[in-house]
């Protein structure tokens, strides 16, 4: 059976290709790129520039300002840092638990086995957010309000990391792990020295969704923390926002969301590699 690309070229296959092909892969990534190039371009200009009823695409001299106004008004450097600090230790956390869980459902015989995947399957269901109460109430008894592990605790089990994990385990070949075995290697030597280097696109897939979703998470430390010592990113850029309701601050507001969102662009730009080997690694067979 011929396909579109065995075909000789003709106007009528090229008209095909670009009408099914070209034109909805440049109208989705305008849809994305557009507002974000906006908000970089905007966090340049000065206020009459972006409030304005004629339209400016780029400013007449591009400047900082807007920055350095939005790390005066609130302390960015440290929610910064904040920020860092729970993501890394968060996604370190829970890729570790992942692939330690995710094992034992593969490899370790044990009573009721199914039935914890079963349960896993459903907290993969249940939205974040109907947790938010119980969560909060736990964490305040325990004295957790305000502290950086107040903000990482209730997040540490990640359904979709054990999910994605223990699928790929299911199609790592047998032989692998009865020759480790014969070697009278441990499960805790066949998990970091035969599984998990085979499986580092999936376990780097794992990580960088769990990155991005703890460095863009907002409702959990919006409601745990009250002081700007321990307030993220996300947070504080409604902080910011709070500050100053003028149309004059749109500009500074701007220079805030860029701060919040090209950092984990750009590790996702970076590393995204990873993510499309990893949701396909085992997918096709031999």
């Amino acid at each position: 059976m011929s396909t579109l690309t065995d075909r000789p070229l003709s106007r009528k296959n090229l008209a095909v290709t670009v009408a099914t092909g070209y034109i909805p892969l440049i109208i989705a990534t305008l849809i994305v790129f557009l507002p974000l190039a906006w908000m970089i371009i905007s966090s340049l200009k000065n206020p009459g520039e972006i409030v304005t009823t004629t339209l400016k695409i780029f400013p007449e001299h591009a400047s900082a300002d807007n920055y350095v106004k939005a790390a005066t008004k609130v302390p960015f450097v440290r929610f910064f840092a904040n920020s860092v600090l729970v993501t890394v230790v968060a996604a370190t956390i829970k890729c570790v638990l992942a692939v330690l869980t995710a094992y034992a459902l593969v490899f370790i015989a044990f009573p009721f086995k199914r039935v914890i995947f079963i349960l896993i399957l459903v907290a993969l269901m249940v939205p974040p957010q109907a947790a938010v109460l119980p969560n909060y109430v736990l964490i305040a008894q325990l004295g957790g309000l305000n502290t950086y592990w107040g903000i990482i605790l209730p997040g540490l089990g990640t359904a979709f990391g054990t999910f994605l994990l223990r699928q790929h385990f299911l199609t790592l070949p047998a032989s692998i792990l009865e020759a480790a075995e014969m070697d009278g290697a441990s499960h805790w030597r066949r998990l970091w020295q035969v599984v998990a280097p085979v499986s580092l696109p999936s376990i780097a897939t794992v990580a960088l969704v769990t990155i991005v979703t703890e460095w863009n998470d907002y409702l959990w430390p919006l409601i745990i923390t009250t002081k700007q010592e321990f307030m993220t990113l996300p947070v504080g850029l409604t902080l910011l926002s709070n500050s100053d309701s003028s149309a004059q601050a749109w500009g500074v507001l701007m220079a805030g969301s860029v701060i919040v969102i090209v950092p984990i662009l750009i590790v996702f730009a970076a590393l995204q590699r990873y993510i499309v080997a990893g949701l396909t690694q085992g997918s096709v067979t031999g």
